[in-house]
């Protein structure tokens, strides 16, 4: 049996820290925040009307097949699940709207009926090719150690998945080849955003997250996502896990050329090994005893600026996730990417149907926009700039009421979380959504010394929280049985 400590209680450390600990291992986890859950944030507003509960966090769970699994091997079952439909309606600029859905045969017939039979077509041609792209990824990459671009390379791929996962190529040309609707492949640009890249330098293998997204499902928690901390929480308490809150590990000690344990504050704690659910970045620059910072590790990567919205009367336009795109997509990621807060940005929003967020005849609104990173330097803005937040949330407020949706004279209340709000939040740098090395490869779940292991959006298999799940499955394989 190992003494493990378990740095940071979010989703990716709670859930290997209940893996390890039915693992027969002797596990503690110290969390910074006075709540467990990480980036899975809640807001409860309190006001006259009624009780209106956000998620500050992700709003949108796919895979539901690997929180099954996760629970199935905890001894529990995964909360009760809501599918989606439409998952997401994306509203153009030209007005056209497009509902996506879980089943492929009736999405494209929803796009023959808004873009054309031209458009369904590529869009099979390309669901087709995604489909391979996934199956090599679910297959050799997303549930096993992948520590550097040599095993990625080296991974048993067949001919006909390399060429569909097409090296070099980006998302967005393989959308500039595969799809003649521009709307199509502004559809298909948005997922770069899901793992905070750029579309015109991601790679074409996130092609597979649509398809795992519209082959699976999207699905909603009823009271909200924030409530999976909750149930893994019980997990690790009923499991014998020692969750500390509160708590802030302020450093990583090693000795013999191995992990010895952590330091939180002033007082050494022992341990043989520690699972890291930090960002890689605090954690390779601020974290260990020798400070540094991986080559691959990139500070280009989306933050996200949030309005909470209590929203008299109801909105019929809207489905549980909608997003208004603009004109003119690459203009926003020339200023997110620049460092500037873009004038006319895609605005997604989210609205549950779910009386238990909102009092009777409101809503509440949560709505985000792609923002630069929060700090000072290229490509980096200060978000704690006197009256910046304010107006860009009026700016963003303006945008919708453009593209239609103009409820400015039915907000009851309005919160503003800024990417700056982020990192002090749930200490993600610069306030960084997916965690700082956006992309395809990110960084190992072994660490450069023996004992120390990562875990969350910030490191192997990437960001979400499926990832972020299978990301503690890996790591607790890699530790292994006490």
């Amino acid at each position: 049996m190992a003494e493990v400590v378990v740095v940071g209680a979010g989703v990716g450390g709670l859930a290997c820290a209940a893996r390890l600990a039915a693992a027969g291992h002797q596990v503690t986890v110290y969390e910074r925040s006075t709540v467990v859950g990480g980036k899975l944030g809640r807001r409860v507003v309190e006001r006259p009307e009624g009780t209106y509960r956000f998620d500050t966090g992700p709003s949108l769970l796919t895979l539901p097949q690997v929180f099954d699994e996760l629970f199935a091997d905890l001894g529990g079952v995964t909360p009760s699940l809501v599918p989606l439909n439409p998952v997401v309606r994306h509203v153009f600029a030209d007005g056209t709207v497009l509902d996506s859905c879980a089943d492929p045969a009736e999405f494209a017939d929803r796009i023959a009926a808004a873009l054309g039979t031209e458009a369904a077509a590529d869009w099979q041609g390309l669901w087709r090719r995604a489909g391979r792209v996934w199956d090599a990824s679910w297959r050799d990459i997303l549930r096993r150690p992948v520590d550097s671009p040599t095993a990625l390379a080296g991974l048993a791929w067949r001919l006909g998945d390399l060429a569909a996962v097409a090296p070099g190529q980006s998302l967005r040309g393989l959308g500039r080849r595969r799809l003649r609707d521009p709307r199509l492949r502004m559809l298909l640009d948005r997922y770069a955003t899901y793992t905070g890249a750029d579309p015109r330098r991601a790679p074409a293998a996130l092609a597979a997250v649509p398809y795992a997204e519209l082959s699976f499902g999207g699905w909603y928690l009823p009271g909200g996502l924030g409530a999976l901390g909750d149930a893994l929480l019980e997990r690790c308490v009923a499991l014998g896990v020692s969750v500390h809150t509160g708590t802030t590990v302020t450093g990583i000690a090693t000795g013999g050329g191995r992990v010895t344990g952590v330091r939180v504050g002033t007082t050494f704690v022992p341990a043989d090994v520690v699972v890291s659910n930090v960002d890689a970045l605090t954690l390779y620059r601020d974290l260990l005893p020798t400070p540094r910072r991986l080559a691959r590790l990139s500070d280009r990567s989306l933050a996200g600026f949030v309005l909470l919205l209590g929203v008299a009367g109801r909105t019929p336009a809207l489905a549980h996730h909608t997003v208004f795109f603009p004109a003119d997509y690459d203009a926003e990621f020339d200023a997110v990417f620049g460092g500037r807060p873009a004038p006319d940005p895609a605005v997604f929003v989210t609205v549950a149907d779910d009386p238990s967020v909102h009092p009777p005849g409101h809503e509440a609104w949560f709505v985000l926009v792609n923002a630069p990173r929060h700090g000072v330097g290229r490509g980096a803005v200060d978000w704690n700039r006197p009256g910046l937040a304010s107006a860009y949330a009026d700016r963003v407020l303006s945008v919708l009421a453009a593209r239609g949706v103009d409820v400015r004279d039915r907000v009851l209340f309005r919160e503003v979380l800024t990417p700056a709000s982020l990192e002090a939040s749930a200490a993600a740098p610069g306030g960084a959504i997916y965690g700082t090395a956006g992309g395809l490869l990110r960084p190992a779940n072994r660490g450069p010394v023996p004992g120390l292991f990562l875990v969350g959006g910030s490191t192997h298999p990437g960001g979400g929280l499926p990832m972020v799940a299978l990301s503690a499955r890996i790591v607790a394989e890699q530790i292994g049985p006490a």
